[in-house]
Parts: structure tokens; sequence; C-alpha cells
């Protein structure tokens, strides 16, 4: 007998899935409520023999006809089966306890999971055995009834009626059941709060971590409306994201909308994920009466078009939807190439909020704000401590306004309960939409604080921090759970013998950990933030005069060293010896920052809005600075604190004196945009105007010391000596400039149009330009002033805002005819 080889090894699931995807498009089946309203079943009907006497009516639960009509569900699976669907859901998508329990069937979300998937499973199996086609049963868990970044109390914005725990149960349940009766897919959908839906991720990874071999995981969100948003406001690239963690196999979008309408905010999905694409939209948008008139035909045709323009992997239906529509699209898409997955460039850190934030090659310094910490601002501690959250908002929202693109927060204090403050006041982050869009750093050295933190954030944040202090075991089971929860994480240069302080001793910690956390947890390296320890200088201590010098020599290699990862680190650690001498503090800042990010520091814990421009630091407390970091003059402290005595008011702040007001008005308006000084610019701006020999347009004004303003902040942020929060105080500035010339600009040019004769017929414009902020950024300063000087040159300017997406910006500019586009 000839010898045979050894076994081939079997296929998983999702290799087997994987395989089929990248040959052709698969179909997933449509609606399945829509098919169970056409049986028009009663009461009787869902109570069935078992639930006659149940005290609630449960007519409109139609998870339970798994259990009480089999045959009718079943039946319904075949008919999509049939009709061309290689993947069907299971019949469950409100069976967790917290849905069941309206009907008071909240003790039976196990068995109706199982049931459900027995019966998908039989008529998978059917189908398969008949048409020689295999065919796949996926597991459906909706969002539940519930939301974790949404209080349902207009009076209690912080107030929630579901925990990120109860969540997690509740999806673990149902996971089981679905897995126990033999789904092949689990298929997380219909998602408005993404929130929910890590919870749903957590549950499922915890299971294949534990008791169950894994299976493929699909992801589809819900965008509700036009705007490109979950119903609790994240953006399609920060859902994307928030649980790309969980590494699904597909990510895409389902209900709420049409195929037409759906069709940008898929594109966007496409393209920043590497997995594949599934879209299962309504037929069309509902009637008056919640119906759908979306033919087959149509649909069809919507979707033949995605699959045409290479945006689709896995196509389907949702509301609305029958065998009709899915026998339409399986044809429709049959000869239809599948979109190829594309490979996102490498070296991002990807974080979210509302809104995505990318930290990449060329990003500049990222400012995290510090004074949401009780233990770092007296005015923040003092509000939480008297329960005024609120009002500490406040705050949180001024880090932001002053240029924080991420929000640290800190609630570790004996006298509070650090879970129970961490989660209240991240809830009320979540109903704050101009804080809630930048993502969040959770601060403690409590792990519980953390994971309370975690368990209230939708989008995807930086955990600060762990460290090898407790060993190797500890480490590694809180980076675990990190990852489970989807989020970055800070690792202190501290080990079971200590902090450390010198240069080789922090590399090899950080080395230790990286590899540890790469080769062990398959942590992303992209996810993993160092900090080599800021620690404090000018104590007079020899020994602690080369903390600086340390830090910037460690930050150098480890960015060479190991790919991937960020440095960090708390700044205001540095100059803790000069207590109460507040501008000694922020010179000494500034002066670290401008040597450390060259060295490779990316981001840092700052007060945003307080650091000084490195040109604008008095030059003798420059070289003070200088030489206290760079170790170069042993008596460097002692001639700090006699300059603080003798020129800075004993190191307090020094009142802004006047003393630029006598300069000529060129020379006010430079000093007031790159101070970021408001009081006396529309003054200023008055006065050049009306220097008409040597302004003799308002435009000139603007393109004249304005803009020769504005081109040295571009220079001093260009080359590190000016940060974004001094930034955006400096556009501020502008606006209010711009803003006082509009309305001369506006009266010239009527004026130069009556002169010319021109006719309310006529078109008075050389043309008309399409002006927006891209998706992704938010600041308009830029566009603001383009659109001002087109304008003054008589071109029409349509000004479509910021975060503006690609689609609309081209169909305004159909719309409009324009001739160019910026």
């Amino acid at each position: 007998m000839a010898p045979t080889g050894p076994p081939v090894p079997q296929k998983s699931v999702e290799d087997e899935i994987e395989s089929i995807l990248q040959e052709r498009i698969m179909v997933l089946d449509g609606g399945m409520g829509t098919m169970i309203q056409q049986h028009a079943l009663t009461e009787e009907d869902f109570r069935g023999h078992e639930f006659k006497d149940h005290s609630r009516p449960l007519k409109g639960n139609n998870d339970l006809l798994s259990i009480t009509q089999p045959d009718i569900i079943c039946d319904i699976h075949k008919e999509y089966l049939l009709s061309g669907a290689d993947i069907i859901e299971t019949n469950t998508f409100s069976s967790t306890r917290i849905a069941q329990a309206d009907y008071g069937l909240e003790h039976l979300a196990y068995r109706l999971n199982r049931v459900s998937a027995e019966v998908a499973r039989k008529a998978a199996d059917i189908v398969t055995a008949q048409t020689g086609i295999r065919r796949y049963v996926a597991g459906a868990m909706g969002p539940t009834n519930r939301t974790l970044s949404v209080s349902p109390s207009v009076e209690r914005p912080d107030y929630r009626n579901i925990t990120f725990d109860e969540l997690v149960e509740a999806y673990t349940e149902q996971a089981k059941g679905l897995l126990d009766g033999g789904v092949d897919i689990l298929l997380v959908e219909t998602i408005f709060d993404t929130a929910n839906a890590k919870a749903a991720l957590f549950a499922l990874q915890m299971l294949f971590e534990d008791e169950y071999a894994s299976r493929p995981i699909f992801v589809s969100g819900t965008i509700v409306d036009k705007s490109g948003r979950t119903l609790s406001g994240q953006t399609g690239e920060a859902f994307v994201i928030s649980v790309s963690h969980s590494k699904p196999l597909c990510i895409g979008l389902n209900c709420a909308l049409g195929a037409v309408e759906m069709r940008p905010f898929i594109e966007t999905i496409g393209k920043c994920t590497a997995a594949y694409i599934i879209c299962y939209p309504n037929a069309g948008l509902p009637n008056t009466f919640g119906g759908y008139d979306e033919t087959p035909e149509v649909t069809a045709k919507h979707i033949k078009n995605f699959a045409l323009d290479g945006l689709v992997n896995i196509v389907g239906g949702c509301c609305g939807t029958t065998p009709a529509h899915i026998r339409k699209i399986a044809e429709a898409v049959k000869f239809c190439k599948p979109r190829v997955p594309q490979s996102l460039s490498q070296g991002y850190m990807l974080l979210s909020g509302l809104e995505p934030f990318r930290i990449g090659p060329y990003t500049n310094f990222v400012n995290i704000g510090e004074r949401c910490n009780v233990a770092g601002s007296r005015k923040f501690a003092k509000l939480i401590m008297a329960g005024n959250y609120e009002e500490a908002l406040s705050v949180a929202k001024l880090q932001v306004e002053m240029g924080a693109q991420i929000l640290d927060i800190n609630m570790d204090d004996g006298m509070l309960d650090g879970p129970t403050a961490m989660s209240r006041f991240c809830n009320l982050i979540s109903s704050e939409p101009d804080i809630a869009k930048v993502p969040l750093c959770i601060d403690s050295s409590n792990f519980s604080v953390i994971e309370a933190g975690l368990k209230c954030c939708q989008g995807k944040c930086i955990v600060n921090s762990i460290s090898l202090k407790e060993g190797e075991e500890d480490f590694l089971e809180k980076a675990r759970k990190i990852k489970l929860y989807g989020a970055a994480v800070v690792v202190m240069a501290f080990d079971e013998v200590g902090q450390a302080t010198e240069t080789e001793t922090k590399i090899a910690i950080c080395s230790r950990a990286y590899h540890l956390l790469v080769e062990k947890v398959h942590f992303n390296p992209n996810d993993i933030i160092f900090d080599p320890n800021i620690l404090t200088i000018g104590t007079g201590m020899e020994e602690h005069n080369l903390y600086a010098i340390n830090f910037i020599n460690a930050t150098k290699t480890i960015k060479e060293t190991l790919p991937g990862a960020r440095i960090s680190g708390g700044l205001s650690n540095l100059s803790f010896s000069f207590r109460g001498m507040d501008a000694i503090r922020e010179a000494m800042h500034g002066v670290f920052l401008y040597h450390a990010i060259k060295y490779g520091m990316d981001m840092g814990i700052v007060n945003a809005g307080n650091l000084p421009v490195y040109d604008d630091i008095h030059k003798e407390l420059l070289q003070l600075c200088e030489n206290l970091i760079w170790n170069k003059d042993p008596d460097a402290t002692e001639k700090l604190l006699h300059y603080a005595q003798n020129h800075a008011q004993g190191g307090k702040k020094v009142v802004q004196t006047d003393e630029w007001r006598k300069g000529s008005v060129e020379e006010r308006l430079e000093y007031a945009l790159i101070k970021g000084i408001e009081k006396y610019v529309t003054a200023d701006t008055e006065e050049a105007r009306l220097n008409q020999e040597k302004y003799p347009r308002p435009l000139n004004v603007i393109e004249g010391p304005l803009m020769n303003g504005m081109k040295i902040v571009g220079d001093l942020f260009g080359a590190g000596k000016m940060f974004l929060p001094q930034v955006i105080k400096s556009a501020r500035v502008m606006k209010k400039a711009v803003g006082h010339l509009i309305p001369y600009m506006e009266k010239e040019r009527e004026e130069r149009r009556a002169k010319q004769g021109s006719t309310e017929e006529e078109d008075p414009y050389q043309g008309t330009i399409v002006l927006a902020t891209v998706k992704g950024d938010v600041h308009d300063i830029g566009k603001n002033i383009v659109g001002v000087v087109l304008g003054c040159n008589n071109f029409r300017v349509i000004d479509l805002g910021v975060m503006t997406p690609c689609d609309k910006i081209l169909r305004a500019a159909v719309e409009n005819r324009a001739v160019l586009n910026f």
C-alpha cells in the first residue's frame, strides 16, 4: 500500500470565507422583519402553546418565533438561500436579556439564541446539500435598546441606564447561545453607539480566548443621516478606528439609509480599513407610513454600481428587502470583481473621539491637555471635590479650545471614589460634542479607575499608564485587558527595581516592555507610547543635573530602535523645583520641548495655551534655561533663582505691558498676531485701512501687514518654536482683523459694479470657486483668508465650511458650475 502523506490541515471558517471573498462578491440575506410581517401573525401565533399564559403581550417579539413558529423562520431562511444568499443571519437581533426584558422573557436569552442558530443552521445545511454550494450562518447581535454614550435623561447628562459590564454579560450569554447553536460568523450589527459595540466585541474576544474556537467577526455600523455620523455622534472613520482592535474580517454599514444615501459613507469606510467591506442598505428610505417602496430592480441597480466601482465584498439587504431583492442583487453582482482590501499606510497611531485623530511621521508635537487632573489643577480639583462636575467640564472645553488634541483625565485623590468620579466625568464629556470630539487619555495609578474610564468611552483612548513595577505577570495581564478595550497605552520607564533615571536604564526597560507587548500580547507597535520619565532638575542635588539630558538621549535611541513606538512625558515634572515661579517654569518647558521634539518626543501632557514661543523667551532667561537643561553650568540653578528675583517679580508671570503699542501700525499688527493679542487688533486694522496712501484698498491691509504677521507665525510653527495652541490664538486675531475689513471690501466691490454699470441679470463675477476645509480638519482660518482675497478680486465664493466630505464638495462644484475648487 502506497504511503500516504501527512493529513492536509483543515481550513478554518475564516480562511474559507476569506478565500471566497478574494474570488467573488458574497451575498447576505435580506430583512427578517419584512418577511415575518407578510405572515400577518396574531398574538396567539407569537405565544404558541408554551407562552399562552404569559403575563405580557408578545406580538412583535419576532425573535420568539424561533421557538413558537420555527417552521416559518426556517422557510424564510430557505427562501433567502434559494434566492442566492451565501450567508443568512439568525433571527436574534433582539435576543439579549436586555432587549427581552421588555417582554418579561430575559430568562430565555440563551435558549432564544441557541434555538435560532439551530434553525438557521438547519436551513443552511439543507440548501447546501441541495445546491452543493456551502452556505454560512451569521449570528446576529443587535445593539440592544440601551446606549452607553447617551443619557436617557435630559436633566442628568451623566446618567446611564446600562453599564458596560451589564452589556458584556448580556452579549456573552447571547454569543454562547449562538456558538452552541452552530453559527459560523458573529455579526455585531446596526451599531448606533460604538460603546455598545465595544462591549459586544469585548465579550466575543473573551470567549474566544477562554472557551470557544474563534470565529470570524463582522462589524456593521449605522449612519443615521447625511451628516455621516452614528446616533452617538461618531464619524465613519472614527467608528472604524474604535472597533479595529477586534480585527473584524468584514466591516461596513447597514440600515437607516438606502443604497444611494449610504454610498459616500461606504466609500469612507473602505478608505480607512484593511478589512473586507460589507454593505446591506434598506430598500430606499421609508415612506410616510414607514414602509419601503424601492423595487428589487432599483436596489440591485444601485448595489451593482457599488460593485462595479470596487467598493464592496459582501452585499445584501436590511429593512424592506425581500428574497426578490436578494435574487436581483445576487444576479447583479454575480460577475463583478470584489473590492481588493487596501494596505493602509504604516507608521500611524490611530485614535478617536467623535472624530478621528491620526499621528504620523509628519505630525507636529501633540498637545495632551493636563488641566482635567485633580492632582495638577487646583481649580479642577476644587470643582470635582465639591461635586460640581458640570462646571468642571468648562475646564475640559477650554483645554480643547486652546489646542489640546487629546484630553488627559485624572481622578487620583484619596478623598475621591476614583472609579465613580472617572465614570461620571467621562459620561459628561460624552454629552459635550465640542469636548468629546478629541480622544481621551485615561490617567491613573489605579487600574480599576482606568477600567472605569475605558468602559465609558466609545472612541479609541490612551491609557496612562502601566509599567513593569509589579513584574511581568501583572504588566502582561493589564496590557491584555487594555488591548481588549481597544486602547493605546503609555508605558512608564519603571521596573521591579524602581524608576529609571539613567539613559541606559530607561532604554533597557522600554525595550523589555516593547518586546513583551509585541511578542506576547501581540500589541500593535503603533499603539505603544513610552514615557522615559521627565524628572525634576534644578533641585540643587548634583545627581539630578542630567535628568533632562537623559530623557532626551533615551528618546532618541528608543525612537531609533523600537519601530512604531511614540514618546510622551509629563512636562510639569521638569520644573517642579521652581513651584510658584510660573514665568521660569514656562520658559523651562518651552526650551525643553524645543530640543526634545527634535530628538523624537511626539507628545506631552501640557497646559495647552501656556507654552511660550521659544524665540520670545527673554535672551538672558533663555540662556539660563539652556544651561540648566543641558547641564552646562554648575551654578545654573542659583543663577535662575537670582534671575527670578530680579527680573520676573519673584518668578511670577510678568503682567503684559503696552510698550509694544509705541511701534508703527505694521509692527503692532505683527506683534498682536504672533502673541495672539486680540485687544487692539480692530483699532489697529482700522488705522491701517485709513492710511489710503499706503493701503489704497482694504485688501492691501490683508496682503500686507496681516499676512506678514501670519507668515512669521507659520515659520515659527514649522521650526518647532511655536505650538498649535499659540497658532490657534494667532488665527483668532487674524479672523477678527479680517472680519473688520470684510464690510469695507464688500462695499468696494458694489461700488465697482455700479461704476461698471453691471445689472442684476448680468453675472458680475469672474467665476465661481468652491472652498472647503476637508473632512478631518476643523480649522478654517486659511480658507477664510483665501475666500476674502478671491471675493475682493471679483470671484463668487461658495464656502462649505469645515469637515466637508468629498461628495459634498463635488456636488457643490457641479451645482454652482465652479471654475476652480480649493
